[in-house]
């Protein structure tokens, strides 16, 4: 079963905790910037075994030491908690 899509309200209540966050075409959106492309490649592969327990995938693309980050549950049609968590979780691992 499909976790819930969020609100609008919910998601800008979420988003306000998540800096640097956005909603960009129905979907959470975030430019992460590293020193280079071996610090973005390491914050990946750490992002990689928490997406993998999470069974909830971001699309994502790298050039150099850039990376954008697109989250959305299909399935729910939408943005949903697993996201939001999933956002957190990011933010943490580029410190």
């Amino acid at each position: 079963m499909a976790p819930e899509k969020l609100s609008d309200e919910q998601i800008r209540k979420e988003l306000s905790d998540i800096p640097g966050w956005n909603v960009m075409n129905g979907k959470l959106h975030k430019d992460f910037v590293f020193k280079d492309f071996i610090d973005a490649f390491g914050f990946m592969s750490r992002a990689a075994i928490h997406i993998e327990k999470m069974n909830h995938h971001p699309e994502w693309f790298n050039v150099y030491n850039k990376i954008k980050v697109d989250l959305v549950t299909h399935d729910a049609g939408g943005i949903t908690q697993n996201d939001i968590n999933l956002a957190k979780i990011l933010n943490s691992l580029a410190k």
